[in-house]
């Protein structure tokens, strides 16, 4: 028997143009037109009502909203599909920081910066780390129902009926 010494690899194999690495799901369901800085928003910050119970949630109660975008987002990335639970709970640990921080500081919102920033790098969508503060600070019940129907778009890219 003759055995060979294997050679050692130098270079990791690359992708090249034309492959994708997306998993499941439509991360662009509207087919927005994505440019070398990315695509805007499928919905607008002002568009909130366009989903009036996540807005009116998110007015009263942003920690819950907060903390259901945190999950399902979570949730997309580990594992690829949406949450069957579409939500992931009411009262959840992020659900009570953020409640914690809001009622004794005012300041939940900067929570929120990490989540969003998250989704918008998820979905290529144009921005930045300054953009996600001011528009957290300035209109947090918006800027968490942007993100909720961001999110419900991939969900739904999947054949569900999810809906948080």
């Amino acid at each position: 028997m003759d055995y060979q010494q294997p050679q050692p690899v130098y270079q990791q194999p690359m992708a090249t143009q034309g492959m994708s690495v997306v998993q499941g799901g439509n991360r662009n369901a509207k087919n927005l037109p994505v440019d070398a800085e990315g695509r805007k928003w499928s919905n607008g910050l002002c568009d909130c009502c366009g989903d009036a119970g996540t807005c009116v949630l998110a007015l009263c109660c942003p920690c819950v909203v907060y903390a259901q975008n945190k999950h399902r987002y979570e949730h997309l990335s580990q594992q690829g599909v949406p949450d069957p639970e579409a939500g992931g709970g009411f009262c959840t640990g992020d659900c009570w920081v953020h409640a914690l921080l809001s009622g004794f500081t005012g300041l939940g919102w900067i929570l929120q910066i990490g989540t969003r920033s998250n989704t918008r790098l998820r979905y290529t969508i144009k921005g930045g780390g300054c953009n996600d503060c001011l528009v957290n600070w300035c209109c947090s019940p918006c800027a968490l129902t942007q993100e909720s129907r961001e999110i419900e778009l991939e969900e739904r890219s999947f054949g569900g009926g999810v809906k948080n």
